[in-house]
């Protein structure tokens, strides 16, 4: 733990390049990336790093410009982060199932004139980057599937790049704290998405804060669940786990096939995913206790977790999942619930707390005036501290509605109890409101999801011309299950108030989800 407490405190005055050499320096031969058969140790990639930032180098990369990341979960994606870094570049996270305009918009907004990619996605790539900056493609065959197709004529194949330029080591890059280390766009719910500016002293700040909170050392084999493309990938289970002197697990492309066979070949020790992960290794086949025996603890972040879903977890696993929550705007984790300790359920809102605040992170819950108001008063969460992103890529006007005087407002609806637990109630753009009544989808949610038949469930407001919005679940069951509509609504009424009641039920195969599994109610609404 020392020196991983050394290599985070070596990037404090020079970035996150500096806080990697110092690992790499302290435990050299110390496994630092597993996938698949293959290991690599610090020194290992540190090697492939330096080729790949020379080759930045030749092709004009340097301080401030943009890299685009356009990888799934492979060893590749992590040496463009550690190499656009070495040449005090930022590093873009696009995600690898856009296509057309929405990728088109993501390398415009940028101005990322390099991207590296799989093979497989050159075509859809070049399709999107027309009348963007982009000049130059590095694309590895490692896809993250079984699939690995040769590198397409005209793109550079980043394995030739490395083979260049193996032994050499790039230019010299100084790197302040507050320059941009990586540029996280949001999903875009609201309009065209914003590119959040984390700088290298909110991504050190949050990769201390995790380190410190799971206890990680060089024994750790964490699992990267979660898509390096995200924030929740980049940070808490990339960036933080090899600071931290680590190793980082990486599968492709997640499915809960992979993980059960990652945590029985490389003995992961913890890992952070969606509900909907945790969800999935419920249901997959040979999944048991045995296949987790290696696991100290788990976390889930990103989308909402009902108390339901967690002791049936525990019950068969034996695995208590801790919430973690944090945002693109706050470089990810900010809150978590601390180890040895379970997250309280709210009594009046059924909702399970999502943690306490990191050192140096304060919330508040203000009133729709902007004042605070008290414990289990519900309102909305404003958060501050040294993950906090100092603003939006190329958009005032953004950064001042979210951001004013630099303190987060969510847009989340929350509470914090008198010990300080914080929990979100529900978004606010969510709220439904029936015949005058204000319902948190949540609250149905989380009663819903205790019914044995049920696997998961997102409860929206469809207009009504009597109520104005009527409550309306949508629900995936458990497979097997045979349960009709009319006893989910009798299952909800004995629990909950006579206008918080589901006026429908939609029996469906699954819900929609966000690349990291966070539940689209909006498409549900059809917005």
């Amino acid at each position: 733990m020392q020196s991983a407490q050394g290599s985070l405190d070596a990037g404090l005055d020079a970035g996150l390049d500096a806080a990697w050499r110092a690992r790499v320096a302290a435990a050299p031969r110390g496994v630092a990336v597993l996938h698949e058969d293959a290991a690599w140790s610090a020194e290992e990639l540190d090697a492939r790093v330096d080729a790949m930032a020379v080759g930045l180098e030749r092709a004009g990369i340097g301080s401030g410009d943009r890299v685009g990341l356009l990888l799934q979960n492979v060893p590749d994606a992590l040496t463009t982060l550690l190499a656009a870094w070495r040449r005090g570049a930022i590093v873009a996270l696009l995600n690898p199932m856009y296509a057309g305009e929405e990728l088109r918009h993501l390398l415009r907004d940028s101005g990322a004139r390099l991207v590296v990619t799989d093979s497989s996605l050159c075509a859809r790539l070049a399709e999107a980057a027309t009348g963007t900056d982009v000049e130059t493609v590095w694309a590895t065959t490692d896809t993250g599937t079984a699939d690995r197709p040769v590198v397409p004529a005209g793109v550079t194949a980043l394995d030739d790049v490395v083979a260049e330029h193996a032994g050499s080591t790039p230019s010299t890059v100084t790197t302040e704290p507050d320059d941009v280390a990586l540029l996280t766009y949001t999903s875009g719910t609201t309009g065209p998405p914003k590119g959040a500016m984390n700088t290298h002293a909110n991504v050190l700040a949050v990769a201390a804060g995790v380190r410190e909170q799971m206890g990680l050392g060089a024994e750790d084999r964490v699992l990267c669940v979660a898509p390096v493309f995200h924030i929740t990938g980049a940070v808490i289970t990339t960036a933080a786990p090899l600071l931290a002197g680590s190793a980082v697990v990486l599968v492709g492309r997640t499915s809960s096939e992979k993980i059960v066979e990652a945590c029985r070949r490389h003995g992961v020790t913890t890992t952070t995913g969606s509900i909907t992960v945790y969800h999935g290794l419920a249901q997959a086949e040979g999944a048991d206790r045995g296949t987790f025996a290696s696991i100290r603890h788990l976390w889930s972040g990103g989308a909402p977790v009902p108390p339901a879903t967690v002791d049936r977890f525990a019950d068969s696993f034996g695995l208590y999942i801790h919430n973690i929550f944090g945002m693109t705007e706050t470089t990810s984790a900010c809150i978590a619930v601390p180890l040895g300790e379970r997250a309280p359920v709210d009594p009046v809102t059924g909702s399970l707390a999502i943690g306490k605040p990191y050192p140096g992170v304060e919330v508040r819950v203000l009133d729709p005036a902007g004042e605070p108001l008290g414990p289990r008063e519900h309102g909305e969460l404003e958060i501050t501290g040294p993950s906090i992103v100092p603003g939006y890529w190329r958009n005032e006007e953004a950064t001042a509605r979210t951001m004013p005087g630099g303190r987060l407002r969510t847009g989340d609806g929350a509470m914090v109890d008198e010990d300080g637990w914080v929990y979100i109630v529900d978004r606010l753009k969510d709220q439904i409101n029936t015949s005058g009544y204000k319902v948190w989808p949540r609250e149905v949610e989380d009663v819903l999801t205790r019914h044995d038949a049920v696997h998961q469930v997102a409860v929206v407001g469809e207009p009504d011309d009597y109520r104005g919005e009527a409550v309306v679940a949508h629900v995936v069951l458990v497979p097997g299950a045979q349960v009709g509509p009319e006893e989910l609504v009798a299952f909800a009424r004995e629990r909950l108030a006579a206008y918080k009641v589901p006026r429908r039920v939609v029996l469906t195969d699954a819900l929609p989800t966000t690349a990291t599994g966070k539940i689209q109610r909006r498409v549900l609404r059809g917005t």
